[in-house]
């Protein structure tokens, strides 16, 4: 692996940031790189795009050994050396094994919508749909509330990015689709919005809304560089989350879903549930802790739910 002095790097005066070349990607750079332009001007950043083995793939994505899929070329690209930073949706890194050796995150920026919403051509709402309506997702996470809430809807898997999945809704492959608030707002398209979902109705998954930059360990400058672009309030609510994630051992087919609330006391709460896929199995846990230790409290409510049977309900999901 070259040095940072012999890739012509030595200074942290330009950042090469590693991205997916899809839409969405690229619009999570682009933030990251306004931001950082206000925050420290003299730095140069350019994007180094790859195209993910998750990218390629419209299968199934546990038969590429889930969600790593969209992660491990641009993990590659960092430990090679050939990119300084990479921009990560949290929810899309794997909890249940830990980031690569010699990586870590160095910010978490400020949290988007952690809402769903729904996109239906005449602007229905899920209420107003009529039965056998086919709504378009592959996330275990909706298709078990949406079992809780709306039995009478069915769901149709459907995989692509969010511009990809907007044209298969537009060519008639399912009659709506639930897709992320905060990814819609991302590529620009929230005109197509017909209802957004409260939390209560459907609860997002760990990480939902938050981008997370991660370096090399021993790549201080770049870790300097960007560390003030973080959100302190985020990184109690990621810490919580993640620890939540990692002793509940979910993959990424697990029906998993929560997120923790910074208050402005200092207080933190995690709110989390596990599904089983048909939604007729509901746990649900909910605690408070001080501003010391969010892995503590991650760690607490994955013990509630574990008290309550999660580790059958999510050994039972193939992945």
């Amino acid at each position: 692996m070259s040095s940072a002095s012999d890739s012509g790097h030595g200074s942290a005066d330009l950042i090469r940031i590693v991205s997916r070349s899809s839409p969405m990607a690229l619009a999570q750079v682009e933030r990251v790189r306004a931001e950082l332009a206000a925050l420290r001007p003299g730095i140069r950043t350019e994007v180094v795009p790859v195209t993910t083995s998750g990218d390629r793939w419209m299968g199934d994505l546990s038969k590429l050994g889930g969600k790593g899929a969209f992660t491990k070329e641009v993990d590659a690209a960092l430990l090679a050396g050939e990119a300084d930073l990479a921009v990560h949706c949290i929810k899309d890194v794997p909890a249940d094994r830990p980031l690569p050796a010699g990586t870590v995150f160095a910010a978490y920026l400020k949290r988007d919508d952690i809402r769903d919403a729904v996109i239906h051509p005449e602007g229905l709402t899920l209420d107003e749909m009529p039965a056998g309506a086919r709504i378009g997702t592959s996330s275990v996470r909706r298709v078990a509330q949406l079992a809780i809430t709306h039995p009478e809807l069915e769901c149709v898997p459907m995989r692509g990015n969010a511009n990809r999945r907007l044209e298969k809704l537009d060519a008639g492959e399912c009659d709506a689709l639930m897709l992320a608030v905060s990814g819609l707002e991302r590529i620009g398209r929230t005109d197509r919005i017909s209802e957004i979902l409260p939390v209560d109705t459907m609860c997002p998954p760990i990480g939902a809304g938050v981008l997370g930059l991660q370096c090399r360990e021993d790549d201080t400058e770049t870790i300097e560089a960007v560390a003030g672009l973080g959100d302190a309030d985020v990184w109690k609510e990621i810490s919580a989350e993640r620890m939540l994630l990692h002793v509940l051992q979910g993959h990424c087919n697990s029906p998993i879903a929560g997120y923790a609330k910074a208050e402005r006391d200092g207080r933190l709460s995690l709110r989390a549930r596990v599904f089983s896929p048909d939604g007729k199995t509901v746990l649900d846990a909910h605690e408070w802790a001080g501003p010391l230790d969010p892995a503590t409290l991650g760690t607490s409510v994955a013990v509630a739910l574990l008290r309550q049977g999660a580790r059958e309900v999510i050994d039972t999901i193939p992945h």
